[in-house]
Order: structure tokens, then sequence, then C-alpha cells
């Protein structure tokens, strides 16, 4: 593997590239907002002016973009990676997108001999930065074996699920997870605070039992400082349930407790709070039960 391209330097895909400089990987970068390339550049990687700067050296291209539309108009835009890149080549989007556009992605790339991999990771920002993510795969297995090396320098795991649009399944199944997860502990301490009980207490009291979860042990110390910068904003969250209730609704799935989830983060997004992280959705219950929930003292 001799040149890695990375397009999308954003909050995640920006401490994801500097983790492949760091692990020794020649890395050329692209984006929209110039001082996030010039960021990343400082740290050696070598700076692109174009997608099509990237594609055309690139032996493997890493996308990491907010969604479906973007996804598409950089891989089969004009003047996009399609357009540029060498057969034989590997792409791997590891943005979060609806699996159907992957698959839509997937053909048009087997047109040109390229292989595309959907690969959305777990984990947000802080998992990021370490390197830690989860991420789920899709696509031709023999193509991943070629890069999970090159994945692991990003993740903690890199599981292979299946065919393409698999990984954005998975992806889509673990943010249904994670929404219900948050939501579940906003009732449940917004039920303790008015009772009179420390949530604090609580938290420490529930964390080694059943009801303990990677979500409660990332998101419940974030509530009780009240903070809600975002590691994972509520925006993209909303995306992400977007496309699971769209993905269900074409294969006749009801998940009513993913749809009711949604509404509340629309909430949150008509408060204005729609940048705020995940956990920030626990606020709708405060205004509810006119509770707040913190830590004492």
């Amino acid at each position: 593997m001799k040149q890695i391209g990375f397009i999308g330097l954003g909050i995640m895909g920006k401490p994801m590239a500097k983790n492949l400089i760091k692990a020794g990987y020649n890395l050329i970068v692209y984006d929209l907002v110039a001082e996030a390339v010039q960021e990343v550049a400082l740290t050696g990687a070598q700076a692109a002016h174009s997608i099509a700067d990237v594609a055309r050296i690139a032996d493997v291209v890493i996308t990491m973009l907010p969604n479906s539309p973007h996804v598409k108009e950089v891989i089969l835009g004009d003047n996009g990676v399609l357009t540029n890149i060498k057969s034989g080549a590997i792409i791997v989007d590891m943005s979060s997108i609806s699996p159907l556009a992957s698959q839509e992605i997937e053909a048009e790339c087997a047109k040109k001999g390229v292989s595309l991999l959907d690969a959305p990771v777990s984990g947000g920002e802080p998992k990021a930065i370490e390197g830690t993510l989860a991420i789920m795969v899709g696509g031709d297995e023999s193509v991943f074996e070629h890069v999970k090396d090159l994945l692991l320098v990003m993740g903690a795991s890199a599981v292979y699920v299946g065919e393409t649009g698999s990984g954005n399944v998975t992806k889509l199944a673990n943010q249904i997870i994670v929404a219900l997860n948050i939501a579940a502990m906003s009732e449940a301490m917004i039920l303790a605070t008015k009772s009179g009980v420390d949530p604090e207490k609580v938290f420490n009291a529930i964390r080694g039992g059943l009801a303990g979860s990677a979500v409660l042990e990332a998101k419940m110390p974030m509530v009780l400082n009240r903070n809600f910068n975002p590691g994972f904003r509520i925006e993209l969250h909303i995306k992400d349930l977007q496309n699971a209730l769209d993905t269900a609704h074409s294969i006749s799935t009801p998940i009513p407790l993913t749809a009711a989830v949604m509404e509340v983060m629309q909430m949150s997004k008509s408060c204005g709070e729609e940048k705020n992280d995940h956990c920030g959705i626990i606020k709708r219950y405060e205004d509810m039960a006119k509770t707040e929930v913190m830590k004492k003292g």
C-alpha cells in the first residue's frame, strides 16, 4: 500500500488522518475547509487542491463525509474520485450513510474495476483521537483483508460483516441502540432526581449491573457536569436515525422506539441545540419534568 488518500477532515476525519500519519502512512488529504487541510499537512500529509488530486495518485482513497449525497458527489460527481482513480484501486467509505447508497456507489465503482468498502465507525471524536474506533465493514472480504491493518490504525476493532451495505446496516443498528440507551438513561435519571435521589449515586450504584453500558459510562458523567460539547452531535444522530427509519420502512420493518427517540432529537433541534452532544436530549426530559440532572455540591 503506497499512497493513501483521505477526503473529509471534519470532527472525525481529522484525527483519523493524523493517526494514519503517526503510523507512517503516506497521506494526501483534501477537504473543502482549507484550514483543516493545512492543519493535517503540518503533521506530515501532502495537501491536495482538489478531489481529483487525491484520486489520481492514491492506491486507497478513504472518505469520511456527512451523508449519502456528499459521498455520492465526492465519488461519483463530475471530476470526482471515480473519474480520476486508477483501475484496481480501493475506496473505503467510512461515512455513515444509507446502505442503499453504498450499494449504488459500489455498482458504479465495479464498472471501472474499483473496489468499494462501506466501513462506518462508532465511538465519536474521543475514540477517533485515540484510534480506538469500532469499524464495521461491508464489501468484498478479500479487499477487507487487504486494508485491515490500515483500518486497525484508526480503530480498536475492524469487523467484516457481509456484502456491500452491510457495514452501514450494522452502523444503523448501532445508532438505534445508542439513541435508545441515551433516552433510557435520561428518563431514569429524571425519575431519580425528581424523587430526591442523587443521580451521581444512582449512576455509581447501577453501572456495574445489567443496566451498565458503554453509553452510560461515556454520557452520564457529561450530563452530571452539564457538558454538552459534542463528541457526537444531535444533528448527526438525527441523520443516522432518518437513514435507519428509511431503511426499515423499505423492508417493512417497524422500529417504533427509534421513531419516538427521533422526535425527542427533533425537539432539541427545534430548540437550536442540534450541535450539542447527543446526550443533550436529556434537556428535553428536564423541560418536561422541570428538573435538572446534575452533580450535587
